[in-house]
């Protein structure tokens, strides 16, 4: 037998896109997850996968709590770069959105979720770079009617990249060759962030970083940066 590791086939696993948070003392922070699932009927039970290297895995050893957020399809880019892109060591996440206590006393994040549901640790499984944490569910409820965002839509639809914790992370985006730049007269090109997969429209600009509208990328100040990830000007490619 050919031993032959085709990670693609990896890439045909089905994923949803949620944030998963926890709590150290009166410190909370949460982080995109595309890894939960449910492993038991009775108690309910969730397996979650969290990179070792993320502030929400050090909360989750610490507090022994977590709450999952289960997000909708029409959920911004702007609320995944906040907790899929930024680190809680620099950036308060919660402070900007609205979240709930539930039961175990972990906050959850309502904005853009159908449902939330929180539990107690109760197990453990070191997977290298990855710890999935095994959580009998206390508390759980439908927050409104939606369809669940998956991650193929938000890779196909919504343009979204992995972050470089990502148990699916394909690669640094940085390390792959950019297409060149095909140049059309009168027309001002569109960028891409290698990171996050921000657009940015020339005919839109970015109202957030002040950017009006009718700037061509290529004006963009040095300083400028992706509004969703954080990303430098240097990390953008000119639109396929």
């Amino acid at each position: 037998m050919n031993d032959v590791l085709d990670r693609k086939a990896l890439w045909t696993i089905s994923y949803g896109l949620y944030i998963v948070s926890s709590v150290s003392g009166e410190k909370s922070n949460g982080q995109i997850v595309n890894s939960v699932i449910q492993v038991s009927a009775d108690p309910p039970s969730i397996a979650v996968s969290i990179n070792k290297n993320n502030l929400t895995h050090a909360y989750i050893e610490e507090s022994k709590v977590l709450a999952v957020s289960v997000l909708e399809e029409e959920t911004p880019m702007s609320l995944i770069g906040l907790f899929g892109f930024k680190s809680g060591r620099d950036v308060d996440k919660m402070s900007k959105v609205t979240c709930r206590n539930g039961e175990t006393g972990c906050p959850a994040v309502i904005d853009n979720a159908i449902s939330s549901f929180d539990g107690k640790v109760v197990g453990a499984v070191d997977c290298g770079t990855h710890t999935i944490f095994v959580a009998e569910v206390m508390g759980a409820q439908v927050l409104k009617d939606g369809t669940p965002l998956t991650y193929a839509y938000y890779q196909n639809v919504m343009k979204g990249k992995a972050s470089k914790n990502a148990p699916t992370y394909k690669g640094d985006p940085g390390s792959q060759d950019k297409p060149e730049e095909k140049k059309v007269e009168g027309v001002m090109k569109k960028y891409v962030c290698g990171v996050c997969g921000y657009i940015y429209d020339p005919q839109e600009g970015d109202s957030e970083g002040n950017i009006p509208a009718g700037t061509p990328f290529e004006d963009l100040p040095d300083s400028w940066t992706c509004p969703v990830c954080g990303a430098s000007k240097d990390e953008f490619s000119p639109e396929e």
